[in-house]
C-alpha cells in the first residue's frame, strides 16, 4: 500500500475497560481498522488522564488504575478515516475522536 505525503491522523481516546459486545473496545477498533484496510493502528496506554466527566484516572489510585486512558492512533487518508469513523462512531459510548493533518515521511514493511 502506498500512502500520499499528506495524510491524516485519527486519534480515539477511550477508557481501558470500555467494551464492545464483551470484547475490549480498543481491540475491537483495531481489528475493525484492519478489516477496513487501513494502513495501521497503534494502541497507547496512558498513565494518567481525565475526560468529559472530569474523573481522574491514574495508576496511583488502585481502583481507578483499571480504567486508564487508551489512545488509538491510525494514519491513512482523510477520506478513509472519515469513512471508518462513520462505521464505528455509534459503537463508542464515551470518548473523544480527533483528526489532524499528518505529513507521511515513509510507510514501508521492510519486505522487498
Amino acid at each position: 500500500m502506498i500512502l500520499p505525503e499528506e495524510g491524516s491522523l485519527l486519534r480515539i481516546f477511550i477508557g481501558e475497560s470500555d467494551r464492545h459486545d464483551g470484547k475490549l473496545l480498543y481491540e475491537w477498533i483495531v481489528i475493525k481498522a484492519r478489516e477496513e484496510g487501513l494502513a495501521g493502528a497503534t494502541v497507547l496506554r496512558g498513565i494518567m488522564g481525565f475526560g468529559a466527566h472530569s474523573r481522574l484516572h491514574t495508576f496511583k489510585i488502585e481502583r481507578l488504575s483499571e480504567d486508564l486512558p487508551i489512545i488509538i492512533e491510525i494514519v491513512d487518508t482523510k477520506e478513509k478515516l472519515e469513512h471508518f469513523l462513520s462505521i464505528i462512531d455509534s459503537e463508542i459510548k464515551e470518548g473523544l475522536a480527533t483528526i489532524e493533518k499528518a505529513f507521511i515521511r515513509f510507510y514501508r514493511s521492510g519486505k522487498t
